[in-house]
C-alpha cells in the first residue's frame, strides 16, 4: 500500500511540474515572439509612421555619453536620465568622479539638486524652465514638432538610419541652432544626438549608451520621495 501511495504522489507530482514547465515556456516563447514582432513592425514602417513612433514618446530611461565642445576646452559626462511625460524628470551624473551623485529632480512644479556625497539638497519651488535644457530627448522632440509647424524640421533615411532634423529659433539662446537625432531604423531606439551652432559646429554630442521607450511610470521617476 505504501508503495502505491507513494508512486500516485510521484505521479502528481510530476504532472504539476510538467504544466509549470510548459506554462514557464508559453509565457516565454509569446514574450520573444512579441519581441519579434516588436522589431519587424518598427522595420515596416514609414517615415511617416515612424515620425509619429518618436513624436508620441511619453517615457524613457537612459544611460548617455556628453561631450560638450566649447571655445576654451572638451567636457565629457555620463548621465542617467529618467523622463515621464508631461514634466516628470530625475537626472544623475554617473561621471566624472568630482561631481558623480549629483542628481536634478523634477517633479512638474518643483526642482531639487541633490548631492548624495555631501547629503544635501536644494529645492527650487515653481521652478519652470526645466525643459529648455538641451540634453533631454523630450526637449528635442518638442523642437521638432514646433519646427514641423514652421517648416524647419524632416526625416530622411540614411542606411540603417532615420535623421531627424529640425532648426532651433531661440532669440535667448544663439549658441543651439540645429539639432540632428539619429533613430536605428530596425529597433527604433535613438543612438546620437547632435546640437549644432549657428555655424554647424558641433557644439554637444549625446551617445545613448543603453535606452528604454515608453516604460516607465511618474512613481519610478519620483521613487526617492516614497522611501
Amino acid at each position: 500500500m505504501k508503495g502505491k501511495f507513494n508512486k500516485k504522489i510521484f505521479i502528481i507530482l510530476f504532472i504539476i511540474i510538467f504544466i509549470a514547465v510548459c506554462i514557464t515556456l508559453y509565457f516565454f516563447l509569446k514574450n520573444d515572439y512579441k519581441n519579434s514582432q516588436f522589431g519587424n513592425n518598427m522595420s515596416n514602417k514609414t517615415l511617416k509612421e515612424m515620425e509619429e513612433y518618436i513624436l508620441n514618446i511619453s517615457s524613457y530611461e537612459a544611460k548617455i555619453a556628453v561631450t560638450v565642445e566649447s571655445n576654451k576646452n572638451t567636457n565629457q559626462y555620463v548621465l542617467l536620465q529618467k523622463y515621464t511625460s508631461p514634466n516628470i524628470s530625475k537626472q544623475t551624473v554617473l561621471e566624472p568622479s568630482n561631481i558623480a551623485g549629483i542628481e536634478t529632480i523634477y517633479d512638474g512644479s518643483t526642482l531639487t539638486i541633490h548631492h548624495a556625497k555631501l547629503n544635501t539638497s536644494t529645492i527650487y519651488e515653481n521652478y519652470q524652465d526645466m525643459f529648455d535644457n538641451f540634453l533631454w530627448l523630450n526637449t528635442f522632440i518638442e523642437d521638432y514638432r514646433v519646427g514641423k509647424e514652421n517648416g524647419s524640421a524632416k526625416v530622411e533615411e540614411k542606411n540603417d538610419m532615420l535623421v531627424f532634423t529640425t532648426k532651433v529659433k531661440n532669440e535667448d539662446n544663439r549658441y543651439v541652432y540645429q539639432k540632428e537625432l539619429f533613430v536605428e531604423r530596425k529597433t527604433g531606439k535613438p543612438i546620437k544626438l547632435i546640437i549644432q551652432d549657428i555655424n554647424k559646429n558641433d557644439i554637444v554630442y549625446i551617445l545613448y549608451n543603453e535606452i528604454t521607450i515608453n516604460g516607465l511610470q511618474k512613481e519610478e521617476v519620483l521613487a526617492f520621495k516614497l522611501q
